[in-house]
């Protein structure tokens, strides 16, 4: 895949965001920044960036974001906020050799979708 200028600027700002963004807040951050894009631009540049595996595409309900890793990983929700935060989580052997048991699957890889809120008072 080539590496375009809005392609760049695009990842740059995933990088050091390392936040989940839709398409709008990647566009208006980039305006923001002074640097020009237009909305298309982004789009396209997102879809072609995903599809290549370089980053990651989540859908939501209320639409699409897009986060800078593309490795697998799980994901941690805020019910409140609506905050995601990427989580590294490896599952205990004898959990998935339960999951397996019951499935009648081998497990080859898993990514979890967990949803919470913070914890008050402590």
């Amino acid at each position: 895949m080539r590496l375009s200028r809005q392609r760049r600027m695009v990842l740059d700002l995933l990088w050091s965001e390392k936040a989940h963004l839709s398409a709008r807040d990647i566009f208006e951050k980039l305006n923001a920044q002074g640097r020009n894009i237009g909305h298309t631009s982004v789009y396209q540049n997102l879809e072609a960036l995903q599809s290549a595996g370089v980053i990651e595409c989540l859908d939501r309900a209320s639409g699409r974001l897009y986060g800078y890793r593309s490795d697998p990983h799980s994901h941690l929700t805020c019910v409140e906020s609506g905050a995601i935060q990427d989580l590294d989580v490896e599952l205990p052997p004898d959990l998935i050799s339960r999951i397996e048991d019951l499935t009648g699957f081998t497990i080859e890889s898993y990514t979890l979708h967990l949803s919470g809120r913070p914890r008050t008072g402590g």
